[in-house]
């Protein structure tokens, strides 16, 4: 298998799934309840293991780990976070990312693939805008994986990149969002084919500029 993309079903996900199909590319799609895509939860370590067990070891070129949450929106401070969505998110953004790329190392490692994270810019410190503090602190704590992540499996010769996908008119991101889902596939295609150990760690936007950490 060329490339797997979680939560595949809408959104980004989606967009990259059908991309790059339409490209030729032997990619497959994730998500909790699609029928036409793996099933996969990433909260839930059987539903990984799962997964991991059908692919049985086939090399993989590509993971990109797009499922993601965004439960807090529009919560203010001292009217909402709660301690139930701080797990909820966590759970997904952070620990489902994890657990999925543990499980796939050793079809990663077949074929000296490459991870994706997919972040957002306000996992920034250097650009904290305030609010958001669940969903911000849990791509945070995705972009610290990834960059940690990127040191251990250097020696294997895989590369990691974390991208911040843009401003995508998606669910999450509201219809008066700045591009596209095809904007967003079309520029992150381009910065995953570029990842390379060189540039292993990197945090860009999905239009190629370093993003400050």
């Amino acid at each position: 298998m060329d490339i797997l993309i979680t939560g595949a079903n809408r959104g980004i996900g989606a967009a990259l799934l059908h991309d790059y199909r339409a490209e030729g590319r032997d990619a497959q799609g994730t998500a909790r309840n699609d029928p036409a895509l793996l099933p996969l939860d990433v909260t839930a370590p059987a539903s990984v293991t799962a997964l991991a067990d059908r692919l049985n070891g086939a090399p993989l070129g590509l993971l990109v780990c797009n499922a993601g949450v965004y439960l807090d929106k529009g919560h203010s401070l001292g009217h909402g976070f709660g301690a139930d969505l701080w797990a909820q998110t966590f759970a997904t953004n952070v620990t489902g990312v994890f657990l999925t790329i543990e499980a796939l190392l050793p079809n990663l490692r077949a074929a000296k693939g490459k991870i994706a994270i997919i972040s957002s810019q306000m996992a920034s410190q250097t650009n904290a805008s305030g609010g958001a503090y669940i969903y911000r602190a849990s791509k945070a704590a995705a972009l610290n994986l990834g960059r940690n992540l990127a040191q251990d499996l250097k020696g294997d010769g895989i590369a990691v990149g974390i991208y911040h996908p843009g401003w995508v008119q998606t669910d999450m991101g509201g219809s008066s969002a700045q591009i596209t889902p095809q904007d967003a596939s079309l520029g992150l295609r381009a910065r995953f084919d570029a990842l390379g150990l060189a540039t292993t760690g990197c945090f860009e936007t999905w239009d190629g500029r370093a993003h400050p950490f």
